[in-house]
């Protein structure tokens, strides 16, 4: 359990960390909170992100745009599924 939390900590903090290098790289176009959606918790890692980006600006909608990280993040978790199963010989 406690794995999985320090694994789903540093999965977040990583996201809102590219989230800020992509911001910079755009002049400020992207978000970064979209970042911390990149953990594979569908939808609660979208509708946090929406939800936070929300209080500090009540236009802000971001729960479309979070959904395209938390997808890529849940088809990462196959792809490294399957490449573990095939190199540990799990059938």
């Amino acid at each position: 359990m406690a794995l999985g939390l320090i694994a789903f900590s540093f999965g977040t903090f990583a996201g809102v960390m590219f989230g800020q290098l992509m911001k910079i790289a755009t002049g400020g176009k992207i978000n970064p909170l979209i970042g911390s959606a990149g953990v594979s918790a569908v939808p609660m890692a979208a509708r946090v992100s929406q939800k936070v980006g929300s209080e500090y600006d009540p236009s802000n909608f971001l729960l479309m745009h979070a959904m395209g990280p938390n997808v890529a993040g849940v088809i990462g978790t196959a792809v490294v599924a399957g490449v573990f199963m095939a190199v540990f010989g799990i059938v």
